[in-house]
């Protein structure tokens, strides 16, 4: 019994090194199935049997959709995305690859107040982490709109991602990692089959003799050899987005609401500086009285605003000559109210026009928004009467003075209408002494006799 152990291991030694060998496989496959993403419909053709005869081109080989992460679409491996109520948060793509050749994309939507800056911002984000801008587009108008396309590095994707939903508030985002292995491989098999069959079909064009043979073989070459390079092109062009990951980032304008509402209202006396501001009842004065006219501002908007002008020309008054009762016209936030007044003496029944304008500005830098300028005009009345009484010395000599002004200014209307004329009269009066002076030298016997008169 003894003797059988001892040779045993000998006998079973060859047995042991088969099981080891086959665990080993075992254990080795289940790895490569864990770690090797599934097949995509590119790769299912890798490594075809090379094919010498005619190549077929139009197999489609761009035609796949690229995978994209939408809100129902089930997400991979290392991708979330969380929609909250105005953006949502960029994946977290793995870049990492081991060998594979990986096809990287994604399509951002990022909504911002200054589209041109923030074309600028994104450009120098990029460009930082060794990327560059690769095509634009750009609309302007009432809803302007840049659509950018970036190419950066695949290790910087996710970095650039993230920098760049960082300028605004991202709206959509849609994520692509397509494995494109199988796709390269099969082009370069399929390239490595027309270079043989090239060479080939040129060393037989190099032995015929027969002029339809060389014929037949130079069409044939000259097929092969376009299809040879079509493979190039087709790999190089699959290589470059390997190399290079594809952002597209789209930026809009954010919704922004601007607006604010202009009210005029008045009260009798000059005595507070506008502190009784807004006025209340009936804007009806006697000819003479002091009287204040209030100016509300409302930014009934959801911007801030700044830089108002004002402008009146029946009172004939702008936004210097008035003065602050309440509220900061440097910078006016939603849901605030300005309020501005002057003092006038009312003589005769006024038809108020306020025209006010002011622009919208960024809450966190004060930085206007170009092309969104805010206009009101207000219209309101101011009626007054006579104060009754007879009139007085001050009375007669301001009406004497008023008269004296009309007939200058009817004067100076007649003498307007005449000027252009008065060429004749200087014309008609040169004849005239014309004709005199030849009817005393009789030289004109038609004149009338002057002598005789």
């Amino acid at each position: 019994m003894n003797k059988n152990l001892r040779q045993s291991p000998w006998k079973i030694a060859p047995a042991l090194f088969v099981v080891l060998i086959l665990i080993a496989g075992a254990c080795n496959g289940d790895d490569d199935a864990a770690a090797t993403p599934a097949p995509t419909a590119a790769s299912a053709t890798a490594e075809p049997a090379p094919r010498d005869e005619f190549f077929d081109t139009s197999e489609g080989l761009f035609d796949a959709p690229a995978a994209t992460v939408t809100p129902d679409a089930p997400l991979g491996p290392g991708e979330a995305n969380t929609f909250g109520t105005g953006g949502i948060v960029l994946a977290s793509l793995q870049t990492i690859t081991t060998g594979r050749d990986i096809i990287f994309r994604a399509d951002l939507t990022v909504a911002v107040t200054d589209v041109a800056s923030a074309g600028g911002e994104a450009t120098t984000i990029v460009e930082a982490l060794g990327g560059f801008l690769f095509g634009q587009q750009t609309t302007g108008g009432g809803q302007p709109r840049s659509v950018l396309t970036f190419k950066a590095l695949p290790d910087n994707f996710q970095a650039a991602l993230d920098a760049l939903g960082s300028i605004g508030e991202i709206r959509t985002q849609n994520i692509s990692a397509d494995d494109v292995t199988g796709l390269v491989v099969d082009l370069q098999s399929r390239i490595r089959t027309a270079e043989v069959s090239v060479d080939r079909l040129r060393d037989f064009l190099s032995n015929a003799n027969d002029i339809s043979a060389v014929a037949e073989l130079e069409r044939e070459l000259l097929n092969r050899e376009t299809t040879l390079e079509t493979l190039r092109g087709q790999l190089r062009t699959v290589q470059d987005q390997v190399a290079q990951a594809t952002i597209i980032l789209t930026l809009t304008e954010d919704d922004i609401r601007p607006d604010m509402r202009v009210a005029v209202s008045t009260y009798l006396g000059h005595e507070d500086a506008g502190e009784s501001c807004p006025g209340d009842g009936e804007p009806r004065f006697v000819q003479g009285d002091k009287v204040t006219v209030c100016f509300e501002i409302f930014n009934t908007g959801d911007t801030s605003l700044a830089q108002f002008t004002l402008r009146d020309s029946v009172l004939d008054v702008d936004f210097d000559d008035l003065t602050v009762v309440f509220g900061d016209p440097a910078l006016l936030e939603p849901g605030q109210t300005l309020v501005l007044a002057v003092e006038i003496v009312v003589d005769r029944d006024l038809r108020i026009q306020t025209r006010v304008t002011a622009e919208p500005v960024k809450e966190e830098t004060g930085e206007v928004i170009s092309g969104r300028t805010v206009s009101r005009t207000e219209t309101s009345f101011i009626f007054t009467e006579d104060p009754g009484g007879l009139p007085g010395f001050s009375d007669g000599l301001s009406a004497s003075w008023d008269v004296m002004q009309n007939i200058g200014g009817l004067g100076i209307l007649a003498a307007g209408a005449i000027l252009p004329f008065l060429w004749l009269v200087v014309v008609a009066g040169a004849f005239l002494w014309w004709r005199r002076r030849r009817a005393i030298d009789g030289s004109d016997p038609q004149a009338p006799d002057v002598m005789t008169q």
